[in-house]
């Protein structure tokens, strides 16, 4: 159901004069609690301000842009004239958190002109929302503009506290950093430059990458990103440590002198302040995906939303290798041409997934190394021309693997790591997509390690912005849908186009596998819940049950319970998710499994039913269909008391809740392994106490009786 009731109010004048200079344009929320503030100075400088219950929130804060060749569009302005407009719909997600979407806001868009020559035209587009407000700047049709070299945007959000801020360093490259949790002004992004862990990393400024959340002594929670990410540079933003602001930072390039060309008329990306007064609204906001466009491709009833398996973790525990011939000699890799015995992608062990994915509602299995080219995929200066998006391994039988897949009820998810060699990708795109057709693959799992070819480019800039967009349409012509790794950020363009399932951008849990810092801490995830899950769906991996992994890494582990590993399965969002440990290691640990093989992945509803930034969150959800609820909740290293109301579940109806919580002595380094299984009757007055233990949660499935 889709309801649109526009109103408009418009305000039209054919002379500047008519303008009283000192009026103050504004918008308010619906529900009258926040408000947005326009005006110019003295000097015409356009600036805006944001109060929500009447307190200042973003203080005078100006706007503008410095171009290659032509003068700055940051002052010398008048407004030429208004609009403001009311906006009311809902309108459905074909998969996600939750099916009806309710998005509605008060417009506000300022015409300016330039008063001195050459008189150009700036549009400022404000739209504010319950939980918060999204602007952007168009470049409308004119006379004496065609097109601009952007050198920098100078967007700006001065703040009036000092926010306790959960943040990771403005890289142009790559997202996998450790959240800091710091004050506003005790940021140091530059102390992270050339992390160890990283494959590659620029950070060139004191500047954080987006989504940034914030928490004030006074409740305040807000959250810094973008929506609607097309046709230009990713945003950092510049920290100002003394002054409490923030001022955008694009992602530039060492190929040219600007960071963003474009043609008249464009649009920028909406720049996104998320406002609440506590953390669980921060997850159940709209706002991002809200600032989209509708849904371009039509029919997407091809996408399907599934739990799968594959050949992934194996490979970097080290029982496997994604290469068919590689071996080590006098200390270098050497291709010897010939088979060494650890090749994961073999049609054998894609079978023996193939065959655990059948019986555990699992519907679809994930090959990574399948295709040739992994010999010189990483450590060589050229990559291009490396990967074959088309050409088996020889102990790989492709068309006997698709054919068992079908016969079983699962389908093969296609791996494409194109080694950032983004020339060589694009140009076998079509014939990799037709290839995934002909065998009915609707998904592929993407990948950019290493340094940007060509030379000089980043992940984050206007080039693989483009890169990343034009493979998703690309894709959604042969029915793909796209699970991008080493990405560009979500910015809500999943509701334009759907096939946009999933990403990874950020620290994921291979780096439990071989990071050299003890992995990622209790802390990581319950940051992560309130900050890059905010952008979109996250393929993190979930589902390890072997947490030491000694047998093949003693150095290494997981940080948190298994019980955890099981609520991340509702806890952290993506249609599609992993269950990424070892066959093996499921087959020997049946009752926790059975989770697993029960919790749905696309939701009809979703509640955030407590928690606070980087210390713990519940989350439950209901599943499309079959109205089972599924509930997790995680805890960072400090152990707590739940208390859980079932109030969301259905009137006068009553479920089976089987609860897989930490054991009595459990501990994410001590005793990872113990968890207590146990089912009781709930309905909608149930309630319930529950101990997370350090590093652990709990995860509920509750299915109607």
């Amino acid at each position: 159901m889709r309801i649109i009731i526009p109103l408009i109010l418009t305000c039209l004048l054919f002379s500047c004069n008519a303008f009283d200079e000192k009026k103050t344009f504004e918008a308010v929320s619906s529900n009258g609690q926040l408000k947005l503030s326009f005006n110019l100075s003295e000097e015409g400088q356009p600036y805006y301000l944001v109060m929500r219950d009447g307190n200042v929130i973003i203080d005078t804060s100006y706007l503008g842009f410095e171009f290659k060749d032509a003068p700055a569009f940051d002052k010398n302005f008048i407004i030429k004239n208004s609009e403001t407009k009311t906006n009311i719909e809902t309108w459905q997600m074909p998969w996600g958190e939750q099916k009806d979407v309710v998005n509605n806001y008060r417009e506000l868009k300022i015409m300016l002109q330039e008063k001195v020559s050459p008189e150009r035209f700036l549009n400022v587009v404000f739209r504010v929302y319950d939980d918060g407000v999204g602007f952007r700047y168009e470049f409308p049709e004119q006379a004496r503009l065609k097109a601009v070299e952007i050198l920098e945007e100078r967007t700006q959000f001065n703040l009036t506290q000092d926010y306790k801020t959960f943040w990771i360093p403005g890289d142009w490259d790559i997202y996998e950093h450790l959240y800091s949790t710091t004050k506003l002004s005790e940021i140091d992004a530059l102390k992270y430059v050339g992390h160890v862990n990283l494959a590659q990393t620029y950070i060139p400024e004191n500047a954080v990458n987006t989504p940034v959340t914030m928490v004030g002594d006074d409740g305040t929670h807000l959250s810094f990103h973008e929506a609607a990410l097309v046709d230009y540079s990713g945003m950092t933003l510049k920290v100002d440590t003394d002054n409490l602001s923030l001022e955008s930072h694009l992602v530039g390039t060492e190929n040219k002198p600007y960071k963003v060309k474009r043609t008249l008329p464009f649009h920028t990306p909406w720049r996104t302040i998320q406002i609440t007064n506590n953390a669980p609204d921060l997850i159940a906001s709209n706002l991002i995906v809200n600032l989209n466009e509708p849904n371009k491709l039509g029919d997407v009833s091809w996408i399907k939303p599934m739990k799968y398996t594959g050949v992934w973790w194996e490979m970097h525990l080290g029982k496997s290798s994604w290469d068919y011939g590689m071996e080590m000699i006098d200390g270098q890799w050497v291709d010897t041409g010939k088979a060494h015995g650890r090749h994961g992608a073999t049609t054998e062990n894609v079978k023996r997934l193939i065959d655990f994915s059948a019986q555990n509602n699992i519907k679809g299995v994930l090959v990574e190394g399948w295709n040739t080219g992994w010999e010189r995929w990483i450590g060589f200066e050229d990559r291009e021309g490396v990967f074959d998006f088309v050409t088996t391994y020889p102990d790989y039988d492709i068309d006997e693997v698709v054919r068992y897949g079908k016969e079983k009820g699962v389908s093969i998810i296609m791996h494409h790591e194109s080694s950032a060699a983004t020339e060589t990708y694009t140009k076998q795109q079509d014939a990799a997509f037709a290839l995934m057709k002909k065998y009915g693959m609707h998904a592929v799992k993407t990948g950019y390690v290493g340094k940007i070819l060509p030379k000089g480019e980043y992940h984050h800039g206007q080039y693989m912005v483009n890169h990343y967009n034009n493979t998703v349409e690309k894709a959604a012509k042969y029915e793909v849908a796209i699970n991008a790794h080493e990405p560009i950020k979500a910015t809500g363009l999943r509701r334009t186009y759907p096939n946009t399932i999933s990403r990874e951008g950020l620290r994921g849990q291979e780096f439990n596998a071989w990071a050299q810092d003890g992995g990622n801490p209790p802390e990581h995830l319950p940051i992560v819940a309130f900050t890059r899950m905010l952008a979109g769906p996250i393929d993190f991996t979930p589902g390890i049950f072997n947490i030491k992994f000694d047998e093949y890494k003693s150095e290494n582990q997981v940080n948190t319970t298994l019980a955890q590993q099981l609520a991340l399965y509702v806890v952290i969002y993506s249609p599609i998710q992993m269950a990424a440990d070892l066959v093996e290691h499921y087959e020997a640990n049946p009752e926790p499994m059975q989770f697993i093989k029960d919790v749905g992945v696309d939701w009809d509803e979703t509640r955030v039913l407590n928690g606070e930034v980087g210390d713990y969150v519940t989350i439950a959800r209901k599943e499309r269909e079959t109205g089972n609820w599924f509930l997790g909740s995680i805890t960072d290293e400090n152990a707590r008391d739940i208390d859980l109301s079932f109030d969301f579940l259905e009137p006068n109806q009553e479920y089976t809740a089987t609860i897989y919580k930490d054991g009595k002595d459990a501990h994410w380094d001590k005793n990872p392994l113990a968890i207590t299984i146990e089912t009781i009757t709930v309905n909608q007055n149930s309630k319930l106490k529950l101990k997370l233990a350090q590093g652990g949660g709990v995860a509920i499935s509750i299915m109607k009786k």
